[in-house]
């Protein structure tokens, strides 16, 4: 589903029994994205399969939803990791985010997700992306990330 490539995947590196749907490397039947630091960006590629489809050859929606809810979760993790000169990552969780679809994904393309933080602010994180397929935008989101404390069910997931 995701292409190999010789820089770690943060979710490997940071997270690597984490069961999340959409990133844990430990959910067999998960998306298993990999997101990886290029520059100020954090880069994901993923090929969907056929299972996620939405009609012939568009990828669902809802994936299109999980796999930006995701990556941006870690794009937010990853700049609050580096404004606050931590060994690893906050565990970070989505407040809101905002998909436009913009054309139909397709099915049968590596798709590239491209994440970038415009905003920090404490424990939160502003993040826009897009998503391409054959050098088209198909979709963008632009989301609020937060960082949570211990007693947050997410504290300590990864």
């Amino acid at each position: 589903m995701t292409e190999a490539s010789a820089t770690p995947a943060l979710q490997d590196l940071y997270a690597p029994q984490n069961r999340c749907f959409g990133c844990g490397p430990a959910n067999e039947q998960g998306l298993r994205i990999k997101s990886r630091v290029e520059g100020d960006e954090v880069v994901a590629r993923f090929r969907p399969s056929p299972h996620h489809l939405a009609f012939d050859g568009i990828v669902n929606g809802g994936i299109v939803g999980a796999l930006f809810d995701c990556h941006c979760n870690w794009a937010a993790a990853w700049a609050l990791m580096r404004d606050r000169g931590a060994d690893a990552p906050p565990c970070t969780v989505t407040a809101e985010y905002h998909v436009k679809l913009k054309r139909p994904t397709p099915l049968e393309a590596e798709l590239e997700i491209r994440a970038r933080v415009v905003d920090l602010d404490g424990d939160r994180a502003t993040v826009e992306a897009t998503m391409t397929a054959g050098g088209l935008v198909t979709a963008t989101c632009r989301g609020l990330f937060v960082a949570v404390r211990e007693g947050h069910p997410a504290f300590h997931r990864w």
